[in-house]
């Protein structure tokens, strides 16, 4: 019995149901890039539970042996990634800029990527925001593949880099949660991030459709501000 509410047979159904007239070949390589994003899922969850048990004082050799590897590999395994700090949903977010990638056969993350992985989450404050000056979900996403250089036409495997201008969004996500006083970084602190960087893809598309860093930045104050006093009542 599965420890997790997902099985094989519910995958392949899936699957199967969304490319109902794609052929053999072509499922094998959603199939692949499905269970890539499954295993970042996964190294991100160890990665969760790695963290708590360190800041409750366990050591690397505790959780070495937890995981069933050495100390020295469960530390450089583990050790704080660039990612410290940000929220599951924008977690996931950065996991689907790199399937993008993937699906448009790029051999990199750039910006563009990143802000489709955001409207790819919709329990993020980001996505909200996206649509509601959009006006569609669609609008959104046509302007993006708009911006999108053309599918390479390889398929990848195994790691993909970021882009110079989409380690500085991640590295401005953090100075905007910063500047907000946020002790997390949130979608909605990458969408701030993406439209900081001046000559950018993603920054480029966010003023098409109407953003200012300013404008966005006070719609993210008054956004979270609004929810806590929410959650207060």
């Amino acid at each position: 019995m599965s420890p997790l509410d997902i099985n094989l047979a519910d995958l392949i159904t899936r699957l199967d149901e969304e490319l109902r007239d794609a052929n053999d070949l072509s499922r094998i390589s959603e199939a692949r890039l499905r269970a890539q994003t499954l295993s970042d899922l996964g190294d991100q969850l160890i990665d969760h539970y790695v963290s708590k048990a360190k800041q409750n004082g366990a050591s690397w050799t505790e959780i070495g042996d937890a995981i069933g590897v050495s100390k020295q590999a469960a530390q450089q395994r583990h050790t704080p990634s660039a990612f410290e700090g940000f929220t599951n949903l924008n977690r996931h977010g950065i996991v689907l800029a790199q399937e993008a990638a993937r699906t448009h056969r790029h051999d990199f993350i750039g910006t563009e990527h990143l802000l489709l992985g955001l409207l790819g989450e919709p329990r993020g404050l980001a996505y909200e925001m996206l649509v509601a000056k959009a006006g569609s979900e669609q609008r959104v996403r046509e302007a993006i593949e708009e911006a999108m250089a053309p599918a390479g036409e390889k398929a990848l495997r195994g790691h993909i880099p970021f882009r110079p201008e989409s380690k500085e969004a991640i590295d401005q996500a953090r100075r905007a949660s910063a500047d907000l006083g946020h002790d997390w970084v949130g979608t909605e602190h990458t969408l701030l991030g993406l439209i900081r960087g001046e000559g950018s893809p993603a920054a480029r598309i966010l003023r098409g459709l109407g953003f200012t860093s300013d404008g966005l930045h006070e719609t993210v104050r008054t956004e979270v501000a609004d929810r806590r006093a929410a959650r207060g009542r």
